[in-house]
């Protein structure tokens, strides 16, 4: 049984049928069945189930509160892991099949996913009635053992293998060593590698220097993950949509590659977006998309443009990999910053706890720090740095390198959620989340441009990130397509096929973006 709780899935695209989280037989490959979770409305259904009881005893005024308590990212968490564990543990479902495949999310979402176990046993284990994280765990200690057995299950590498699946290129691979060895340290540790995508043959310039990156890549591949059991999956001609490309995707005879000519040379220019940012006088820009496809060099890339028109430009990361740094050479009108998300953490915990410590009881102070161990925590110390770096008006600009997927819906998110989170931790909104709220939902300062590759699954992501967007009022009408082979004009049979397959999704992004959309060619 294949089974997927991110709530970026692309299986509905992959077997072609709508799915649903019950088990889908698929008729065309006898004894695979598929379920599909969305644990954003699975949070939405836990969220009714803890305040229904409630409704018609309390005032409206706590049941809203409740509702606002419940709202956070640590409930779409807790309900992805509730569908995770029911299968993960369920009689039923060992007897019905012979193995379990968890599609699981983007690698930081797989992270979270994945230390949940560990992270709310404990909180069970020391608080009995599910308050800690104010309300997240509300009637959840019925739940403890199903939790236990699923990271037992998780620990025992006679049940349990974990696929660590990359690209041969550096930034992934350090991902993936990132995970693995997070995961290694949670007990998780029966791990093998898959390389993805690995480029076999060069027959022209463009990829020669394809396939020459890959392999110095290879190369510089974290020793961790050389130790794992590694297999390779070539590159091929086509995307992986539909059950006849799963199948030929691990056959050694492949389709024969056609290369036609109906690729369009005149693309959009990416000088045009930067135009537009200095002609409506933008103050503020967000770098959006899935992991992996290209946010920090297209930030650096604005930043750099903004600059050469004598824009005074701030530009920041809030990337754990911090790669500006590494990549930009010419800083002639622009300051760099970096939010360590690591670093305020340790700074917002030391602060709340310290305006606890001067006016309540010392069992109080010890929920306040027990509170202060949620998952959401991070989530509000990184809000506030950033708020507090956009309130620096030094610059006349700031571009925001934004960090994966995961991270950036919640950095985003509307005041409903933040502003009150932050509210009910420290007991007081900062000046800078104040004054920054309005601004990200001001189309005449703020523009989140869009980045994504011309493929099936960072285009689906990208809409998705821009339903979000939209949900919390903020502006994107710029999209970016990068690294496109489409522009390369490259003849390898191989690269050309991918690039024609390209021209669907640039007309898809042309169509979503109503043509306010650049694209930039594949670069080693």
């Amino acid at each position: 049984m294949l089974v997927s709780t991110d709530p970026a899935s692309n299986l509905q695209d992959v077997f072609q049928r709508e799915l649903t989280n019950q088990a889908t037989q698929i008729e065309e490959v006898p004894g695979l069945s598929v379920a599909n979770f969305d644990p954003v409305t699975a949070a939405e259904d836990y969220k009714e189930s803890v305040i229904a009881p409630y409704r018609g005893v309390l005032p409206e005024s706590a049941i809203e509160n409740m509702a606002e308590q419940l709202s956070g990212s640590c409930t779409v968490e807790i309900a992805a892991f509730n569908e995770f564990a029911n299968f993960l543990t369920s009689p039923d479902v060992a007897n019905s099949f012979d193995t379990i495949i968890f599609d699981t999310a983007p690698t930081g979402h797989t992270l979270r996913l994945l230390q949940l176990p560990s992270a709310w046993s404990g909180y069970l284990d020391e608080n009995q009635q599910g308050a800690s994280c104010l309300g997240q765990l509300a009637g959840m200690g019925d739940r403890k053992a199903v939790y236990e057995k699923a990271m037992a299950t998780l620990n025992d590498g006679t049940l349990t293998t974990l696929i660590m699946v990359t690209r041969p290129q550096l930034a992934p691979l350090l991902e993936a060593d990132r995970a693995s060895t997070e995961l290694k340290n949670l007990g998780i540790t029966n791990q093998k590698l898959i390389l993805n995508g690995v480029f076999e043959t060069a027959t022209d310039a463009v990829s020669q220097i394809f396939y020459d990156r890959q392999q110095a890549d290879l190369v510089r591949m974290p020793d961790t993950l050389k130790q794992l059991k590694s297999y390779q999956i070539p590159l091929r001609a086509y995307n992986i949509a539909g059950i006849d490309n799963v199948r030929n995707l691990l056959k050694k005879s492949q389709p024969i590659t056609k290369i036609t000519n109906n690729r369009d040379t005149n693309l959009p220019e990416f000088g045009l977006m930067i135009d537009d940012f200095v002609n409506t006088n933008k103050k503020l820009i967000f770098t959006m998309g899935k992991g992996g496809v290209g946010k920090t060099s297209i930030a650096i890339k604005i930043a750099t443009e903004l600059a050469k028109r004598g824009k005074r430009v701030h530009l920041a990361s809030t990337d754990p990999a911090d790669h500006i740094s590494e990549i930009l050479t010419d800083t002639t009108n622009i300051k760099l910053s970096h939010i360590d998300e690591a670093q305020e953490l340790k700074h917002y915990q030391n602060e709340v706890i310290a305006k606890a410590a001067l006016t309540m009881s010392p069992a109080d102070v010890d929920y306040v720090k027990e509170d202060l161990q949620s998952p959401c925590t991070q989530e509000i110390a990184v809000f506030r740095a950033f708020a507090e770096l956009v309130a620096d008006d030094d610059c006349d600009i700031a571009v925001i390198d934004t960090a994966p997927t995961g991270h950036t819906l919640l950095l985003l998110d509307s005041s409903q959620s933040y502003a009150k989170e932050v509210e009910r931790t420290s007991g007081d909104v900062p000046e800078s989340i104040v004054n920054l709220l309005p601004k990200l939902q001001d189309a005449r300062q703020t523009e989140v441009v869009m980045v994504t590759l011309p493929e099936t699954t960072p285009v689906y992501e990208s809409m998705r990130l821009a339903d979000d967007l939209d949900r919390a009022n903020m502006a994107h009408s710029w999209w970016v397509i990068n690294q496109s082979l489409l522009a390369t004009h490259t003849n390898n049979p191989i690269l050309a096929s991918r690039a024609n397959n390209e021209t669907a999704w640039i007309n898809k992004v042309d169509q979503l973006s109503a043509g306010q959309y650049n694209v930039i060619s594949w670069q080693a």
